[in-house]
C-alpha cells in the first residue's frame, strides 16, 4: 500500500510579506486572490487537514477545501517572538537569533525548538503510513520543512535551508518504510495526481 500526502503551503500573508513571525494575521489581498484562482486544482483527499492558524484556514477556504484543523500540524511555536519582525528580534537579541538558527535544539524564545517540531511532524508522518487514500493538508511552511526533514531522514540542522514558497504543493508518497518526495509544485500547475 502506498501512502500519499500533499502538503500545501498557505498563500501570502501580511506577516510573511513583512518577514514577521506569524501573528495569526490574515492573508493579504493578493494571496487570497491567488488562492481563489487555484481552487479546484488539487485532487480530492480522503482526509483534508490544516494547521490551525488563520492563514492556513483562509487558504483552505479560498481553495474550496472543507478541512479539519489538526493540532499536530500546528506551526512552530516561537513563544515571545510571535508577531515581531525578524529584523527587530535580530537587533534586540542577535546572539539568541544566531543560536536559534544554528542549533535546532535551541528555543531562546521560550516556545518550541526546531528539533521538537521535526519530532512532532515525524510522529504525524509515521501515523499516516497506514492511512488509506490521499491526505491533503494546508500547513505552515515550517511544517513542510519538518516533514521533508523527517521523510528523508535529514539532519534537523538542514531545516532552514529548505525554502517553501507560498501556494506550492510538496508531495510525499510512501511504501515499504520509506518516503519519496516531489517538491514545490505551484498550485494550478499540472502533475498533482
Amino acid at each position: 500500500m502506498t501512502s500519499r500526502i500533499l502538503l500545501v503551503s498557505p498563500a501570502m500573508s501580511v506577516s510573511l510579506r513583512q518577514a514577521r513571525f506569524d501573528d495569526g494575521g490574515s492573508l493579504d489581498d493578493g494571496g487570497a486572490a491567488l488562492a481563489r484562482s487555484a481552487a479546484g486544482s488539487l485532487p480530492p483527499g480522503a482526509r483534508v487537514l490544516l494547521s490551525p492558524g488563520a492563514r492556513c484556514r483562509e487558504t483552505a477556504r479560498a481553495l474550496g477545501l472543507d478541512a479539519e484543523p489538526a493540532a499536530d500540524l500546528a506551526g512552530l511555536d516561537v513563544g515571545r517572538w510571535r508577531g515581531r519582525g525578524l529584523d527587530e528580534v535580530g537587533a534586540a537579541e542577535p546572539e539568541a537569533v544566531g543560536r536559534w538558527l544554528a542549533d535546532p535544539a535551541c528555543a531562546p524564545h521560550g516556545g518550541e525548538s526546531v528539533l521538537d517540531l521535526c519530532a512532532r511532524i515525524g510522529r504525524w508522518l509515521d501515523g499516516t503510513r497506514s492511512a488509506e487514500g490521499r491526505t491533503l493538508a494546508v500547513v505552515e511552511p515550517e511544517v513542510v520543512r519538518a516533514a521533508v526533514v523527517g521523510a528523508l531522514g535529514l539532519s534537523a540542522a538542514l531545516f532552514w535551508r529548505l525554502d517553501v514558497p507560498p501556494l506550492t504543493v510538496t508531495e510525499l508518497s510512501g511504501r515499504a518504510g520509506r518516503w519519496n518526495l516531489r517538491l514545490g509544485r505551484p498550485l494550478g500547475a499540472p502533475g498533482a495526481d
